[in-house]
């Protein structure tokens, strides 16, 4: 009887992780707006923003209204959420679509005036005299520059036709929403994060097969087939991807198996071209994620393919794995802490892989509503003469970088060790989702 109940266990814990029913999923991601509308005020003043509004157009999605609004599928020429202060303590949010949808009524106030969103903007103007209008006009990044040309013409029609704006006290003002967006965006609630590891945990099942015999096939499979199997498997667990899995491979004495010259990091090894067979005695390692419940992950994990007669990885692949592993040490915790600068984490912890004689890059990302997210990012991108921008408590990271070692087993060849596991940030500084890889996952 205890056999069978174990048995039973096993294949539970062994079960395939799935994304939620679509209902669930909508259900769930609603229950988060009520908190999200409370956070905008604040947000709102600290930018000197009196009215945001966010446009989702036909065919051309903001993909900020998600994470504002119930995420519905928009089908209305033009659907207008707009936010306003009246210097009250809660943000008021209105709604202008060209269809109803109870749900929205939820969270919004409808209005109602026929089709012309002009009138209707001109009325909200009217009635708050914002002093200014925030639109996703400008920044460096796609996600705080959406508006169309022709909606923007629009909204600045509302504004020269109403008087109030042109009042001494009232200037409609108008200004891009990007330092808004990111402080909305790396904002994160207790409430989301269960949800985001069960998508870390599908994420690293994934892998796992993918880097396992159960796909491999030392001599016969092929890059193509494990990104193929890849999006197959996605799509097996309810998510879909938001980039291309990459497969790279590394082999004693090299060879044209690699894309370096497209890789996005030059100094690594690039995407394997697809038709590479992987063989024994390679190195595989697979950046993969997936996209579900308005939530990405990102994730990079390595594998050896045993040669015949082996029975584990040499010692010198060991080694690789153990200094990418103490980088991550380094970035994990010694450096990074909330309030302290993105700058300042990266250079801690590449003082400490010079000390200790690594050779080590970093270019960890934000992370969350989107892959490549907005806010403070430990990175390359963040070293010395630009500048810096505080580490916020709660937010999502993908730690993503890599060390190379030089191999006795390879005749000195150094072999990268490319990791990337998801990360929130505590008081006592980053801490994985899920247990990182501290062993070659192998393939026999």
């Amino acid at each position: 009887m205890t056999g069978l109940l174990f048995a039973g266990l096993l294949a539970m814990v062994q079960q395939p992780l799935v994304v939620p029913p679509w209902s669930a999923q909508l259900a769930t991601r609603e229950s988060w707006l009520a908190k999200r509308h409370e956070m905008l005020l604040p947000m709102m003043r600290r930018h000197g923003v009196a009215m945001w509004i966010v446009v989702n157009e036909e065919f051309h999605a903001d993909p900020i209204v998600p994470t504002i609004a119930p995420p519905l599928p928009y089908a209305g020429n033009r659907d207008f959420f707009i936010f306003a202060d009246d210097g009250g303590n809660r943000v008021k949010a209105f709604s202008i679509t060209g269809y109803p949808e109870e749900q929205i009524n939820a969270y919004f106030e409808p209005m109602s005036e026929g089709r012309n969103p002009s009138k209707m903007l001109s009325d909200l103007f009217r009635r708050f005299r914002p002093k200014t209008i925030a639109l996703g006009i400008e920044g460096s990044r796609g996600v705080t520059r959406t508006l169309t040309h022709a909606t923007f013409q629009l909204i600045q029609q509302a504004i020269d036709s109403t008087p109030e704006c042109r009042a001494p006290s009232a200037e409609c003002r108008v200004t891009g929403s990007e330092a808004l967006i990111e402080d909305h965006l790396d904002t994160r609630i207790p409430e989301e994060f269960a949800t985001y590891q069960h998508l870390v945990k599908i994420t690293d099942q994934i892998a796992k097969k993918a880097l396992s015999n159960a796909v491999i096939t030392p001599g016969k499979t092929t890059v193509g087939d494990v990104r193929r199997f890849l999006f197959d498997e996605y799509a097996r667990r309810g998510a879909t991807t938001w980039f291309q899995p990459d497969v790279r491979v590394q082999r004693l004495g090299g060879g044209n198996y690699e894309l370096g010259k497209h890789s996005a990091t030059p100094s690594v090894p690039g995407p394997a071209l697809e038709g590479t067979i992987i063989k024994r005695g390679d190195v595989v390692h697979i950046d993969i994620g997936i996209t579900a419940m308005g939530f990405d992950t990102d994730w990079q994990k390595m594998a050896y393919v045993l040669k015949a007669g082996e029975r584990d990885v040499p010692a010198g692949l060991k080694k690789a794995m153990a200094n990418t592993n103490a980088l991550q040490d380094a970035v994990m915790r010694p450096c990074s802490r909330p309030g302290r600068l993105n700058t300042e984490a990266y250079d801690c912890a590449m003082a400490e892989m010079k000390e200790r004689g690594i050779e080590a890059m970093i270019y960890s990302h934000p992370i969350g509503n989107q892959g490549h997210g907005l806010g403070a990012g430990v990175s390359f991108g963040s070293a010395p003469g630009r500048a810096g921008k505080p580490l916020r408590l709660g937010s999502y990271i993908s730690i993503e970088l890599n060390t190379a070692t030089a191999v006795p087993e390879w005749r000195g060849q150094k072999v990268y060790v490319m990791m990337e596991d998801d990360a929130h940030l505590t008081e006592e500084g980053w801490t994985f989702f899920g247990p990182r890889q501290t062993e070659w996952y192998l393939v026999r």
